[in-house]
């Protein structure tokens, strides 16, 4: 495949000098601070070449952001929640003045195709609206208790949250995160993975200009081993977010434990995208291309499990295989490229190695465009159907996180749904048929917290996402999500004339 001249680094540099006033760092009280960690370095997913380094912020640097963001928590929610709406949707405002400035520097960083980048960022500004709206929202309610008392529930602000997000879409999931935890009144430390932490730090300079408390939403970049701990040891932190593996998810739920503190876990998934032999099948192909191979398969609710009713298997992996074939591989940053590498070299070999595991297992290994060839350099992984394997094999078992997908057929409803609920992940799935109420039957019997029928990986703010089992637990979006972002205070006040105690005695010689 001929390639035109990646120019990622130029476009990283312009990005970071027009967002971010030339540094890379983290955002400390609206300002971006050098770490005072070690050295890490960027990489261009599409050259492999080194692309920007900064510092891993350290913890110092980790405990002044959680520091500062209690004291800008303490000026949030002293202002009307009327004026909290106004200001966020400034922020969605400020968004949007950036727009491509966001998509170009996210396109540099995680190699993403620049089309994909222009999207998120417009979803972004999209969930800052939202939220915006639900400000004011935030009620309580009154009780009626057998007795001569008024009982008010309020929903308080946890605090600050500490929102841990990945590199898949770093710009994305930090809108995810940090916007209904401040509609809900509290403020956001944001660590981003320290491979994306550009947009991030973007994200949280434009909260400040947009005229929210200055420190609102706080942005430590840096390793999670080192910068990562220091937040979540930090006393001022009081509600952990993470998404990203599930392996690290259970440590750091184990980390909020100990701390007897509550976090909302998105972790991985290994979704059923499942085709039976009456679905229009030119829509479930294209369908099935969204599931996995849009975004280059690094999505956590990836359909990487293609079920396939038996007496069509056949025929739909080779409409898949060639329909995939046309996908537009190239440079992230030309608008017309629809798949770019994979985001690191550490997910690289990852995915690699699986995909050889998956061949030595025995399974037949299509892979996309034909008749093209990738660079030798960069983080390139074709779109990849493995098929001939059993719901047993690693690649049907183990997240990849990459353009690749197992293919398994299934020879009636029972074992389809059996089949996709043989996995301790439970994010998503699909399903793919003309009988209504078999569409029914089967969403309702699949363990996932989202499921579609007769599409594929259609999210939005306002509906409530998260997952069953190993995919976490707790949801990030929606009015769930706002009330995952409060905790419940009971007022309660006497009003008998004669209150009934139960215990006690008057002082001698006082009234009544």
């Amino acid at each position: 495949m001929a390639h035109a001249a990646f120019a990622a680094a130029t476009v990283a540099a312009q990005g970071v000098a027009a967002l971010l006033g030339g540094r890379v760092g983290s955002v400390v009280d609206g300002q971006v601070v050098e770490g005072q960690g070690a050295p890490l370095m960027l990489d261009d997913p599409a050259t492999g070449l080194p692309l920007l380094g900064y510092r891993d912020a350290g913890t110092a640097v980790a405990r002044e952001a959680a520091a500062g963001a209690a004291r800008a928590q303490r000026a949030w929610i002293a202002l009307t929640a009327a004026e909290r709406g106004r200001r966020l949707w400034a922020l969605g405002a400020a968004i949007r003045a950036e727009a491509e400035a966001l998509a170009l520097l996210e396109c540099a960083n995680t190699g993403k195709p620049l089309r994909d980048c222009r999207g998120e960022v417009a979803r972004v500004a999209e969930m800052a609206e939202y939220w915006a709206g639900w400000c004011d929202k935030v009620e309580g309610r009154v009780v009626s208790v057998p007795s001569g008392h008024f009982v008010t529930v309020r929903r308080e602000p946890m605090g600050v949250v500490l929102a841990i997000t990945p590199w898949n879409a770093p710009l994305f999931t930090a809108g995810w995160n940090v916007l209904p935890a401040l509609a809900a009144g509290n403020a956001v430390v944001l660590k981003p993975s320290e491979y994306t932490p550009l947009t991030s730090a973007a994200f949280g300079l434009l909260a400040a200009r947009a005229g929210l408390p200055v420190g609102l939403v706080q942005v430590v970049a840096g390793a999670g081993a080192t910068s990562g701990e220091a937040l979540l040891a930090a006393p001022e932190v009081a509600m952990v977010t993470f998404v990203g593996g599930a392996v690290s998810g259970t440590r750091i739920a184990g980390a909020c434990a100990a701390r007897m503190i509550p976090c909302v876990m998105e972790l991985g998934g290994k979704s059923a995208n499942i085709v039976f032999a009456d679905a229009d099948l030119p829509a479930a192909v294209q369908g099935a291309q969204q599931a996995i191979f849009a975004g280059s398969g690094q999505s956590c609710v990836a359909g990487s499990r293609l079920l396939v009713q038996r007496s069509i298997h056949d025929r739909f992996v080779e409409m898949l295989a060639e329909a995939s074939s046309r996908i537009r591989l190239g440079d992230p940053l030309d608008a017309g490229t629809e798949a770019g590498p994979v985001c690191n070299a550490r997910q690289f070999e990852h995915v690699r190695a699986l995909v050889s595991a998956g061949a030595a297992e025995g399974a037949d290994v299509f892979t996309a465009p034909r008749g093209r060839t990738l660079p030798e350099a960069g983080f390139w992984v074709p779109p990849t159907i493995i098929a001939g394997v059993t719901n047993a094999a690693r690649v049907a078992q183990e997240e990849i996180f990459g353009p690749v997908v197992a293919a398994i057929p299934f020879e009636d409803e029972a074992e389809a749904i059996a089949i996709a609920n043989a996995t301790p992940f439970g994010l998503a799935g699909a399903a793919w048929t003309s009988d209504v109420g078999r569409a029914h039957r089967v969403a309702a019997a699949v363990r996932a917290g989202t499921f579609w029928i007769n599409g594929y990986r259609t999210i939005h703010v306002s509906v409530p996402f998260g997952g069953f089992g190993a995919s976490g637990h707790g949801r990030s979006s929606g009015q769930e999500a706002l009330m995952a972002y409060t905790q419940a205070k009971a007022v309660w006040v006497e009003t008998a004339a004669v209150p009934a105690l139960g215990f006690g005695h008057r002082p001698a010689g006082v009234g009544g």
